[in-house]
């Protein structure tokens, strides 16, 4: 991605190499738009993962996409738009009650929002209108995603896992980035900023790890995991560090690693019998 321009895509092949690129479903080229339009049924391969596959042109000119859909990312994408265009509705009811010098100043604001400008149109009036073209464009684009692929050797299923494995090295680096703090880098000296980019890398493998092992983000496994405290409890008697108890959502996360629970009782410390006061 970044590099799938017609003329690098050309030059990957001269070298006698093949390219899966990811199609940009908004681009507004004929091309795309006659491969998002071309009817044909979608062949369920995985888990939450239909392919269809599509071939335009013909010869040396042809050109080989897969168009992916996610059910689930399907139902989500629906339901993140019908919240947006119930908040947007609600705000062109509010405009709509403006009158005077503000109302051209918040319609402009409203048009240049990137959450609600990409459904609007200006009316004849030059009011902000919903565009129902630019919402069923939309609806169309639910839970998808487009592959090209110059290789015609490899089936459709490994050309969209060849795809999702180049999503999950740029949320390696996302996270190497935001997460794990990898940048910026303090130190001075070779070995020091070779030391902090290795501990940045094993903590993205045990990530890495534990999402894999789970089924769960990082974020959601941190957040559970952070509910287990340790507590201090001291008397006459003594001190002890006891933790609190296990959650049904902590059991699993250890069950799932087959790591064994950390220990209640972490400490126990007793405290002198106590001395007879001193005569006064």
């Amino acid at each position: 991605r970044g590099f799938s321009s017609e003329d690098n895509l050309r030059e990957l092949q001269r070298t006698g190499g093949h390219y899966i690129a990811g199609e940009r479903m908004r681009s507004g080229k004929p091309v795309v738009e006659e491969a998002l339009s071309r009817p044909g049924r979608y062949q369920t391969v995985r888990d939450n993962l239909e392919l269809k596959e599509i071939v335009i042109g013909d010869g040396e000119a042809c050109v080989r996409y897969i168009l992916a859909r996610n059910p689930r990312e399907e139902e989500r994408d629906r339901a993140a738009r019908e919240t947006v265009l119930k908040r947007l509705r609600e705000e062109l009811t509010h405009l709509a009650e403006k009158h005077g010098s503000p109302y051209p100043k918040a319609a402009c604001e409203l048009m240049a929002n990137q959450a609600y400008g990409k459904y609007l149109k200006l009316d004849k009036h030059g009011r902000p209108r919903i565009d129902q073209d630019k919402v069923r464009a939309e609806e169309r684009l639910d839970g998808k995603y487009l592959i090209r692929t110059s290789d015609d050797t490899i089936s459709a299923e490994n050309v969209a896992l060849g795809y999702k494995q180049l999503l999950e090295v740029e949320d390696a680096f996302r996270t190497l980035k935001t997460t794990l703090n990898l940048r910026p880098v303090y130190h001075r000296l070779e070995d020091r900023i070779r030391a902090h980019i290795l501990l940045c890398w094993l903590a993205l493998l045990l990530v890495r790890a534990a999402e894999r092992g789970t089924g769960q983000t990082w974020r959601v496994l941190r957040d559970r995991l952070e509910r287990m405290h340790l507590g201090e409890f001291a008397g006459d008697d003594g001190r002890v560090l006891q933790r609190t108890e296990t959650t049904a959502e902590q059991k699993q996360i250890f069950s799932a690693f087959k790591v064994s629970e950390p220990s209640r009782i972490l400490g126990i410390t007793a405290t002198d019998a106590k001395k007879p006061a001193p005569d006064t």
